[in-house]
Order: structure tokens, then sequence, then C-alpha cells
């Protein structure tokens, strides 16, 4: 019977996450509602919820924006053909994405302007991805597993740079990023893109494993930062499950176990940490213990509307 929750530190939202939301906020304040955000803010559903709730309407679609209307483009990041179709449809935009990720994209304009084909260690379709891609027009490929690092081909193995989407896990990049610099040795690049919230939150799930045979890791499962948290944790020895929220909680999950650690993607609130504390409480557990982990000091401000181009 569980007696014991540990909870990993740091968990939760991160900076950019928490710039995104803010954002959000602000423009609702400033600009009223209806606010349209292309694809979900963040990967949470509670979080999208609760902004829809404020007047935020999600599309997939640009063409679903009435003209005129604000556009915040989510912390993912989007292509440069989505951000030229916006002016085009005469969108106010607003542009959230996390600072991380557009230090990626400035990476890929760099590398590609020098004549490199560039390498994306990502998943494919993952809107952050995707994005990245867009950045540029020809000569990039996203590699997402070691069979399709063996198999690229580029134009000239003397010319290849490589990044790697930012909420991937380590073990994940180095396996296909040793066969990538097997492949072509002259390859250049930054050795992660990982952001430091990822990494942190993925070395407090290793210091969970340590005191925790089951992990219950709160996140929405579209989160990719969160299912690598849960694969961390499998890794590292743990039993991992993916919940959005308490009610996800199957009972026969803590049979057998004395303790249970606790974390949170990226992109959810830690009210959501703490419905699911006061579940296992009400299950029998009567100890709750935080780990120390590192502090985390990043901020970023919140963004702002674009100012509209000007008839040349």
């Amino acid at each position: 019977m569980i007696t014991e929750i540990i909870l990993a530190n740091p968990r939760g939202f991160c900076a950019g996450v928490v710039r995104a939301i803010a954002t959000v906020r602000l423009a609702l304040e400033q600009c009223g509602a209806p606010i349209y955000v292309l694809h979900e803010i963040v990967h949470n559903k509670h979080v999208v919820k609760e902004l829809e709730q404020l007047g935020v309407v999600f599309v997939e679609e640009l063409a679903d924006i009435p003209r005129g209307a604000v556009c915040i483009f989510s912390a993912h990041g989007v292509s440069t053909s989505i951000q030229q179709q916006a002016k085009k449809l005469g969108l106010r935009i607003i542009d959230a994405t996390c600072p991380l990720v557009s230090s990626v994209h400035r990476m890929v304009e760099k590398y590609h302007g020098e004549g490199c084909d560039v390498l994306i260690i990502g998943h494919h379709r993952h809107p952050e991805v995707e994005g990245v891609a867009g950045r540029v027009s020809g000569r990039v490929h996203v590699i997402a597993t070691e069979e399709e690092a063996e198999s690229v081909q580029v134009v000239d193995p003397k010319q290849v740079c490589y990044v790697t989407q930012t909420t991937l896990s380590q073990s994940d990049i180095a396996r296909i990023r040793q066969r990538l610099e097997q492949r072509f040795p002259a390859i250049r690049g930054s050795r992660s893109n990982v952001c430091y919230a990822t990494q942190n939150r993925q070395n407090a799930v290793k210091e969970l494993a340590l005191k925790a045979d089951i992990l219950l890791v709160v996140g929405s499962k579209t989160s990719s930062n969160s299912n690598r948290l849960r694969e961390v944790g499998v890794r590292a020895g743990m039993t991992g499950y993916l919940i959005d929220d308490e009610t996800d909680i199957l009972p026969e999950w803590l049979e057998g176990h004395a303790n249970v650690g606790v974390t949170a993607g990226a992109s959810a609130p830690e009210r959501l940490v703490r419905g699911v504390v006061t579940w296992l409480q009400g299950y029998g557990a009567t100890s709750l213990v935080e780990l120390p982990g590192k502090e985390e000091q990043v901020s970023f401000k919140p963004a702002m509307l674009e100012p509209p181009d000007l008839p040349g």
C-alpha cells in the first residue's frame, strides 16, 4: 500500500510555457476576446480549456481566423511560410515561440545559408520540428531514428550540420548523433539543443528512481517532454505512467508499492500535481516528501504584437 509520495524537483511549467500563457493573457487584456491561437499554445488540455473559457479560440488553419484578428503563434514555433501567410491574410501577429526554440531557428537558417544540408534530430509531425524544418527551403531532413540516420542522403558529406528538438531525452539524441558522426565525420552542430528545463526535469526523474519504483508523470499525451519523462523513468528502473490528472490513476497500478514518485511535464500546471497528491493521500499515503533540486531562475518577457508591414 502506498504510504509515501515523493515529488520531483524541478517539475511543471518552464519559462517558455510561462511566457506563452502570459502572452495570451496579456493579449486578452489589451485586445479583448476573441484571441486566436494557431494550434495549442502549449500541449496541455487543462491549460487550453482554461484559456478557451477566457475567450481564446484555438485553430488549426490560418484561414479559420477572421481578417484583422489577433493571431498568436504557439510556443512550438512556426515555419517562415506560415508567418508570411498570416501577414497576407491581414492578421495581427504575436509570436509566442519559446526563445530557446527561436535560437534553433536561427541555427538552421545559419547552417542553411552556409550551404549545408541540415539534419533535425526530432519527431516527424511534431509542431516544433515542423516549424524548425520550415525555416528554410530544401536540404533539410528530419531524423527520428537510427535507421533514418543510416539512410539519409545529403548533397555533400562534408557540408552537413545538425540541430535537435528541444524536448528530447539525451539518450535518444546520443544514439542518433553517434550514427550521424560515423557517417559524416565533418558534421557540425551543438552537442544538444535540449533545453535546460527539459534536462533538469529528466535529471530530477533519475533522482526519483533512487527512492521510488513507480512514477506518475502529469502531462498530456501530446506533450513530447512529458512522454520523455516517463521514458527516462522507465529506463531508470521505475514503472511509469503518463496521466492528464488524478482521474487517470488506476488503483491497481499502486498495488504492492510503498511509495510513488510524482513529476510533471513542462506544460503541466502545479495545480494538477496537487490534485494527484490529494488523490494519493485519499488512497492512504501519509508522508509527502519533495526532493531538493536545481533552482531555475530563467524568465522571459511576454511577446507583443508585431508592427504591421508598411507599404514600401
